[in-house]
C-alpha cells in the first residue's frame, strides 16, 4: 500500500486520536498515491499508525479513515460506519421532535468530508473531501440501505471542495423527486427546504434547539431576527407568542420561502414582518428611527471560515452586535451566534464585549448555545464544534 512518513514527533496529533495529517507534518511518500486513494500512516521510526485518505492538492494532505492501521477501507467498512451513524440518530431520539436530521457528521461520525441530513424522505449529501468522493458510490448505497431514503441529492458544492482539487456537483445522486420546497416538521412547526439551492443542504438544523429555546423566551416581546434567512427563528418566535417579530433578510429567494414557511403555521401572520435590506444598513437606520426590541436574535452567515480570516470577521461580528445592544431595550436579550469555525468561543466572546463596551451598554451572559446533539463533536477533533451563541441580558 502507498505510504506516508512523517517527520520526526508530527505523530503526536495523530496519537491523540486527531485526524487531519497536514502537509508539513510529512517527511515523505512511498508510492504513488492519487487523489482519495487509501494510504499508510507511519511514524518516522516506521510504526504504523493509520489509514487515511490521500489529498494531494489539500493542505491537510490526509484525513483519517481508521487509527486500525490493519483496517481496510472498502464498501463493507463504509456500510458500517454509515449505520453506526445512523444508529446514534435513532438513539438520541431526536425524530421524537422532527422528521429532519443530521445522519453523518463529517469527522465526528468517523467520516470526513462527509455531510448527510435528513429531510423527511430525502436525503441531502455533501462530499467535501477526496476520500469521501474516492468512496461516494460505496456511501451512496450504504445511505440508502440505511435509512430506506430513495431520493439522494447532492449538494457537494461547497467551496471547500477547490480546496481538494474537486468541481462542484450538484443534482441527484439517487432517485428523483421534487427537491425544491420539501416539506418537515420541527416541534410541531412546518417548514419548506430548497435542497436544491438553499445555503449548505437547505436548513440550519445545527440551530434546531435553539430556535426552540427562542421560542420559549418570545412571549410578550418585540423580537428582531437578524439574517432570518427562511424565518425558522423568527416563526419560533411568533409561536412562542411574540407581540410583533420583524424578520430582515437580503436574499429574495430566502424570504420566499420563509412567506411560504409562515403560511403553512396557524399563526397570526399580521404580527410577523419580512423586509429584504443589507441586515447592516437596515440595523443602522432602526438605530437613526430609534427603535427598541425586547429581543434580538443575530445568525450570520460564516464570516470567517478559517483562522486567516478571523480578524476582519471580528469586525464584521463586532458591528453587528453593537447595533443590536444599541436596539435592545433594557431587560432585553440577546441571542447572537457564530459558525465561523476560525473564530473561537473565547474570541466570540470577547468580540461581543467589546460591542457591548463602544455601545454603552451593560449585559450578562445567562446562557449559551451549541448545535443540536446530531451534530456531535469527537473530543479529538475540536475543530467539530463550530456554532457557538451567547444568550445576553442588557440591564
Amino acid at each position: 500500500m502507498n505510504t506516508l512518513i512523517l517527520k520526526h514527533g508530527r505523530e503526536k496529533s495523530l496519537k491523540r486520536r486527531h485526524p487531519w495529517i497536514f502537509s508539513g507534518a510529512i517527511e515523505r511518500v512511498i508510492g504513488n498515491p492519487k487523489s482519495g486513494d487509501t494510504v499508510q500512516v507511519h511514524s518516522a521510526d516506521g510504526a504504523p499508525l493509520a489509514i487515511a485518505a490521500y489529498s494531494p492538492e489539500s493542505q491537510i494532505r490526509a484525513r483519517v479513515w481508521s487509527f486500525d492501521a490493519k483496517a481496510t477501507a472498502n464498501a463493507e467498512y463504509f456500510g458500517r460506519k454509515v449505520k453506526q451513524a445512523v444508529a446514534l440518530r435513532d438513539a438520541l431520539q431526536v425524530s421524537n421532535h422532527t422528521n429532519a436530521l443530521r445522519l453523518v457528521h463529517g469527522e465526528s461520525d468517523g467520516l470526513p468530508g462527509l455531510i448527510v441530513d435528513r429531510y423527511a424522505d430525502v436525503l441531502a449529501v455533501q462530499f467535501l473531501s477526496a476520500g469521501a468522493e474516492r468512496w461516494r458510490d460505496a456511501i451512496l448505497d450504504a445511505l440508502v440501505q440505511a435509512t430506506n431514503c430513495e431520493a439522494v441529492f447532492e449538494r457537494s458544492d461547497a467551496e471547500v471542495r477547490k480546496l481538494e482539487g474537486l468541481e462542484p456537483r450538484v443534482g441527484f445522486a439517487r432517485g428523483n423527486r421534487n427537491a425544491s420546497r420539501c416539506p418537515i416538521t420541527e416541534y410541531g412547526l412546518h417548514f419548506r427546504v430548497d435542497v436544491a439551492q438553499g445555503q449548505k443542504t437547505g436548513f440550519f438544523l445545527d440551530q434546531r434547539e435553539n430556535r426552540q429555546r427562542i421560542r420559549a423566551l418570545a412571549a410578550g416581546r418585540e423580537v428582531l431576527d437578524g439574517f432570518c434567512y427562511t424565518g425558522g427563528f423568527a416563526i419560533a418566535a411568533l409561536a412562542g407568542g411574540a407581540s410583533r417579530v420583524l424578520a430582515v433578510e437580503s436574499s429574495a429567494p430566502a424570504l420566499e420561502v420563509a412567506r411560504e414557511n409562515l403560511a403553512a403555521n396557524a399563526l397570526e401572520a399580521s404580527k410577523l414582518e419580512f423586509a429584504q435590506a443589507d441586515v447592516f444598513a437596515h440595523l443602522r437606520l432602526l438605530r437613526d428611527r430609534a427603535a427598541s426590541f425586547g429581543l434580538v436574535v443575530l445568525d450570520p452567515p460564516k464570516f470567517a471560515p478559517t483562522a486567516a480570516q478571523a480578524k476582519n470577521a471580528a469586525r464584521a461580528y463586532k458591528d453587528i452586535n453593537l447595533l443590536a445592544l444599541k436596539l435592545l431595550a433594557p431587560g432585553g436579550l440577546l441571542a447572537t451566534f457564530s459558525c465561523s469555525g476560525g473564530v473561537s468561543a473565547e474570541l466570540f466572546q470577547s468580540i461581543v464585549a467589546g460591542a457591548a463596551l463602544d455601545a454603552g451598554a451593560q449585559a450578562k451572559i445567562i446562557g449559551r448555545f451549541h448545535a443540536a446533539a446530531d451534530h456531535p463533536v469527537a473530543l479529538e477533533f475540536p475543530e467539530g464544534d463550530y456554532l457557538k451563541g451567547l444568550l445576553l441580558l442588557k440591564e
